[in-house]
């Protein structure tokens, strides 16, 4: 049976990171590589079994993922994130796929993900395929820094399995996530050489409510979905309107 590595990123995770860990707890090896997290994140991630490596500074998800990936050591690597959980479905589904992957590289698995307690099964967020499984020396993570994604070198397959997502238990962790990634997306979109504006943050951020709310029948996740479909409008919105404000601030001279 081909060796399976599952790598998880991690910082002030304590809340997540053992039921995360032990979701995973089929393979080979779990991988924890911690960003300075100032709780017991380390303690616990090694507690429920895993093996942890500490990165100095953070680049960005896909950078820190890739130096993940380097830790590992499996012949197949499966991609994790803390507030993610691996079914026992969806184990076995894995299991399969590595023993006889029919010539694919990477393998998508459905991810299902809930907002302050309900899972969403419409709003863009149902169905939500993502490759997590791949083979280790035909894949790597591109270095967006936020929304990065596997690069695969070859054929994609499927998995059934559903990957469970607790995206976000409450809206104050809505609100710190939103916050956060909005930044490091608008900061991404600066270095893609993206110019915004606050008529560009204004009409991305209207289209998202519309595209989520209606054209994604958000509508039909039910109260919720009108509070995901704002949030995710809010969380479009910050991002251009920071990349704007982010090309108006003035550079900073050297000191003489």
């Amino acid at each position: 049976m081909p060796t399976l590595s599952v790598i998880v990123i991690a910082r002030n995770e304590a809340r997540n990171i053992t039921e995360c860990v032990r979701s995973a707890s089929f393979a080979d090896e779990v991988i924890v590589l911690d960003s300075g997290s100032s709780d017991d994140t380390v303690e616990r991630a090694r507690a429920a079994g895993a093996r942890v490596g500490v990165a100095a500074d953070w680049q960005g998800f896909g950078v820190q993922k890739n130096r993940a990936l380097a830790l590992a050591t499996g012949e197949w690597v499966f991609s994790l994130d803390c507030d993610e959980r691996i079914t026992p479905q969806l184990q076995q589904q894995i299991r399969q796929a590595i023993a006889a992957p029919g010539g694919h590289v990477a393998f998508s698995v459905n991810r299902s993900s809930s907002f302050c307690g309900q899972y969403m099964r419409h709003s863009g967020w149902s169905p939500d395929r993502v490759v997590r499984l791949f083979r280790r020396d035909a894949a790597r993570f591109s270095d967006d820094l936020v929304h990065e994604r596997v690069v695969a070198q070859g054929p994609v397959g499927r998995l059934p399995g559903e990957l469970l997502h607790e995206s976000m238990r409450d809206l104050e962790s809505a609100l710190v996530k939103l916050d956060r990634y909005s930044t490091a997306g608008a900061r991404d979109l600066q270095r893609r050489g993206k110019r915004g504006s606050l008529a560009t943050a204004l009409g991305h951020g209207v289209w998202a409510f519309f595209r989520t709310y209606v054209l994604r029948r958000g509508f039909l996740d039910g109260a919720l979905g009108f509070v995901l479909a704002v949030s995710i409008a809010e969380g479009t919105y910050y991002r251009y309107l920071k990349l704007w404000l982010l090309q108006r601030t003035p550079p900073v001279e050297p000191p003489r």
